[in-house]
């Protein structure tokens, strides 16, 4: 099996049976369709127009292209169906999920098979590095042999075809193939956010249409107060809404502060009733306060409670895992009356009661405090979350360490 870059192909002389030339390679295309890997035609430049030779009529590609049939057979190419190399390839951006970042094509290499007097082409991979490049600047420039001998001193960066995820938005070039993201959801959000935000606003909405509601919000959380805005803007309310619910209350709550009245409550009229009104509730609170910065999903036991219901608990908690790392104990009127750090369940026998494990002293915050005050206390008491209380000393939600990251992060 021999390799041929895409670059290469581009521009080769095509000559019929019988030896005579008849135009030179324009494009390369893929039937998606049929088959996602196999060049199905290349599209010949000839005197005529171009026509699209297919690849099933194609004897050799070595040093010029040889077809088994007259160009007179050829029929003028239509766009429907086809995915060409150059067109919709070559300088686009993909997901480099390994790397876990957006690269550029550079070129595409092409493994070529021959057996039984038959020639096939198969994508192998995309050439992402400088070698690609250095290929597509000096074809033309310097003799191939020369450029050759250079390439072969420059390491490739390739990624194998089978793993390339196409990003690709505009209706003018729509790409054919199907974005697939079920590797891109297996990293990290902070990762997913960090390819994200190196891409165009469009490509961004492409990338979001396509993941799971929650991937997409764990990505968004990660993202900064502006690409999150840009995001949501350019999603319909609907796959926006589906998103937001997905996110924690808090951080949901600061983006839909950060929007238009309009957008805001176009959203919010898509989300379910509950989830609504928590939203409300939220964002009536200032965002550079304690209760703007709260999440609202926590674990809450009766001071009665023993270890083995908090395990029940754990168990049936839908919430964030940053919330979980604390059981707080309320009163029949919600007053926070404890704290138990989860360490101390896991060590403790079923039957101990939850109010003999509690942590000392309790700390907490009021809703209305600034977000100095919040930074402080955790930093002097090293906490991982910490309880907001209202006027009355009920508890209303939660503060973690992940909320205080975003905080100071946010000030740099």
């Amino acid at each position: 099996m021999s390799t041929i870059a895409l670059t290469e192909l581009l521009g080769m002389p095509v000559t019929e049976a019988s030896g005579a030339h008849c135009g030179r390679v324009r494009e390369v295309a893929l039937t998606p369709a049929e088959d996602r890997a196999h060049i199905s035609a290349i599209i010949v430049r000839t005197a005529q127009g171009d026509r699209v030779l297919p690849f099933s009529a194609v004897l050799s590609v070595n040093g010029g292209v040889r077809a088994s049939s007259p160009s007179a057979d050829w029929v003028p190419p239509e766009a429907e169906g086809l995915f060409l190399l150059e067109r919709d390839l070559l300088d686009q951006q993909i997901i480099d999920v390994y790397g876990r970042k957006v690269v550029r094509v550079n070129d595409v290499d092409l493994h070529q098979e021959t057996g039984n007097g038959q020639c096939k082409l198969k994508i192998g991979a995309v050439d992402v590095g400088i070698r690609g490049a250095v290929r597509r600047l000096l074809k033309g420039a310097v003799p191939m042999a020369a450029l050759r001998v250079l390439l072969k001193r420059i390491p490739p960066r390739l990624i194998p075809w089978e793993f390339v995820d196409l990003i690709e938005t505009d209706p003018a070039r729509r790409v054919k193939l199907k974005i697939s993201n079920e590797r891109l959801a297996r990293l990290h959000p902070a990762d997913i956010a960090d390819i994200v935000e190196d891409l165009a606003p469009d490509e961004r909405e492409a990338v979001f249409e396509t993941l799971d509601e929650g991937v997409a919000a764990g990505a968004l959380e990660e993202m900064s107060a502006k690409v999150q805005k840009s995001i949501v803007e350019s999603l319909d309310s609907e796959r926006a809404a589906e998103i937001v619910e997905e996110m924690n209350p808090d951080a949901a709550a600061d983006l839909l502060a950060d929007l238009t009245e309009d957008r805001s409550s176009e959203i919010l009229q898509e989300m379910a009733p509950e989830d609504r009104q928590e939203m409300t509730d939220l964002m009536e609170f200032g965002e550079k306060t304690a209760a703007g910065r709260m999440n609202t999903e926590y674990l809450a036991l009766d001071p009665s409670a023993a270890v083995s219901d908090a395990i029940e608990a754990l168990r049936n908690f839908e919430g964030g895992v940053e919330s979980v790392s604390t059981i707080y104990l309320v009163d029949k009127q919600g007053h926070l009356a404890g704290a138990v750090p989860l360490a101390k369940i896991v060590l403790a026998k079923a039957t101990d009661k939850l109010s003999s494990l509690t942590q000392e002293p309790l700390i907490s915050t009021h809703a209305g405090a600034r977000e100095k005050e919040v930074a402080e206390l955790f930093d002097k008491y090293n906490l991982v979350t910490l309880p907001v209380i209202d006027d009355d000393k009920v508890l209303t939600g939660v503060i973690t360490s992940d909320d205080v990251i975003s905080l100071l992060r946010a000030k740099l």
